[in-house]
This record gives structure tokens, C-alpha cells and sequence, in this order.
């Protein structure tokens, strides 16, 4: 999927107003640091939704949608594992971090005591 965009001559523009959003959003929070999170936390989401979405419009937010849109297309072509693979997957991972774990704590042990035998 190829997606051939041309950058508008209004990009730029388009693209200080998201940083001038996302400003906005920072001195924001921090000019009404008295008033309750919950507002501040909503009004940053809705800045942070609008800045989006004029980020989107540019030919670089188009091509990273197409993106986005791509990859959903691929995940849904996987062949997933089943549980019983999973489970099994896991297992097996499992008992060789055990088994690398005892092989670990017993060199060290050892080694503590042949140092512990070296230093007296």
C-alpha cells in the first residue's frame, strides 16, 4: 500500500498551530494549577484531540494514518497461537529462567566461598 501525498503550501502553518496547541496545553496546566486535576486533565485531552486532528490533515499525518491503517490490515492476516501454545510457550520459558536462576545462584555461591576461602 503506497500512499502518495504532496505537502500542501499550508503544512507549516498547520503544523505551529499543533505546537501552539500542545503550548497552550502546558502553560495551561501550569497557569491553573489551583483548579481541580480532573478539568486540567480534560481540557489537555480535548487540546490534545484537536491538535490531532489538524495534525492529521497534514500530508505527513496522512501518510502516518495510512500507516496506522496498514498495520491493522497486517494484524488481522497473523495466525495467532492458540492457548494450549501459549500456555505450553510460557511454561517452557518458565522453567529455563528457573533453571538458569540455579545455575546462577550456585556459581555465586560458589564463588562467595572460594573468595571467602582466598580472604580468610
Amino acid at each position: 500500500m503506497s500512499v502518495e501525498t504532496t505537502a500542501s503550501r499550508f503544512d507549516a502553518l498547520k503544523w505551529i498551530v499543533v505546537f501552539a496547541l500542545l503550548a497552550v496545553g502546558v502553560v495551561g496546566n501550569s497557569y491553573f494549577s489551583g483548579e481541580s486535576l480532573l478539568y486540567r486533565v480534560l481540557a489537555l485531552v480535548a487540546l490534545a484531540a484537536v491538535a490531532g486532528f489538524v495534525a492529521l490533515q497534514t500530508a505527513k499525518g496522512a501518510a502516518f494514518w495510512s500507516l496506522v491503517k496498514g498495520s491493522r490490515t497486517e494484524i488481522r492476516k497473523v495466525v495467532w497461537p492458540t492457548r494450549q501454545e501459549t500456555v505450553q510457550t510460557t511454561m517452557i520459558v518458565v522453567i529455563f529462567v528457573v533453571v538458569v536462576a540455579l545455575m546462577l545462584w550456585g556459581l555465586d555461591s560458589l564463588l562467595g566461598w572460594l573468595v571467602s576461602l582466598a580472604i580468610g
